[in-house]
């Protein structure tokens, strides 16, 4: 696959068992400026934070990431019961001394002395941890390769629309460059009739102060610079679309300098079908703005 351009938006789902733990995982993400990392786990297994983050930025460079991590222990070994003796002793000492004492026609059972919660605790064994995380990691790596082909899959998807996009704009640039020269020889024909009707019959037309106008306006009006630029704006920005690296941001960036260099030639051009073609253009350059915001 040659282009590596990513959407920010993907899921992926992954599983893994070891005969002790079984990990089941969620990763969802979405568009973000930055590369966020949130995790939703056991508190017990927070000291593996620093390393599912890690290995997430290792596959994600931008966007927000949601991790949701969900642990079962399969084994009995995973936990170890303790009874505390000497309490439940003493709790059934003191309810007899209470059922003698207030002569209570009552017999102390199982259940009473159950009831103090101290008695009876469940604690969690300490687990190798490099056991829990070859498990836990087999997970989060099922799940990062789905999220991954589905990123590229979009990617691909919004890389051949903004081509499309950006061939309109091209061909809508070149009738622009074509108007341009067109342009300021209406002016120079509007400017003479105009001189003309308002001019006695008896009165010669000053044909250097008319020229003097026309280049007046057409240095005013030249839009030139403009047109390379853009024009240079687009092959960076096709280059840009088949770079391996992330190029959101760069994608992000050259699309408001056409946006700039655009602006610059409605206003200089002065001239209504420019104008339009300028209208088309910027609403193009607004389609791929949004595409571009949602890629890595």
């Amino acid at each position: 696959m040659k282009s590596m351009i990513k959407s920010m938006t993907g899921f992926g789902m992954g599983e893994s068992t070891d005969g002790i733990h079984n990990f089941s995982l969620e990763i969802k993400t979405v568009n973000h400026r930055y590369n966020d990392i949130v995790l939703k786990m056991p508190k017990h297994l927070n000291y593996l934070e620093d390393e599912i983050k890690k290995r997430i930025k290792n596959r994600i460079s931008r966007g927000r990431v949601e991790v949701y991590i969900n642990l079962e222990y399969i084994s009995e070994s995973a936990m170890n019961v303790k009874v505390d003796i000497p309490l439940a002793k003493a709790f059934k000492d003191s309810l007899e001394t209470i059922v003698d004492q207030l002569n209570i026609k009552d017999e102390i059972k199982l259940s009473h002395i159950l009831s103090v919660s101290e008695i009876i605790k469940m604690e969690r064994k300490e687990l190798d941890e490099d056991v829990t995380w070859d498990c836990l990691k087999t997970a989060l790596d099922m799940a990062l390769e789905k999220v991954m082909d589905m990123r590229i899959k979009e990617g691909i998807i919004l890389k051949k629309d903004m081509e499309s996009q950006i061939i309109k704009i091209e061909k809508m640039v070149m009738e622009i460059e074509n108007r341009s020269p067109i342009v300021v020889e209406e002016y120079k024909e509007k400017l003479k009739d105009r001189i003309e009707e308002l001019l006695d019959e008896e009165y010669n037309l000053d044909e250097e102060r008319l020229n003097n106008e026309i280049a007046f306006f057409a240095d005013k009006s030249d839009i030139n610079e403009e047109i390379v630029r853009f024009n240079s704006h687009i092959s960076q920005f096709l280059k840009a679309l088949e770079e391996a690296e992330p190029v959101g941001r760069k994608l992000d960036f050259i699309i408001q300098e056409m946006n700039r260099e655009i602006n610059t030639i409605g206003s200089k051009a002065n001239d209504l079908v420019i104008g339009n073609y300028v209208i088309d253009v910027k609403s193009e350059l607004e389609k791929m703005r949004e595409q571009a915001q949602n890629i890595e």
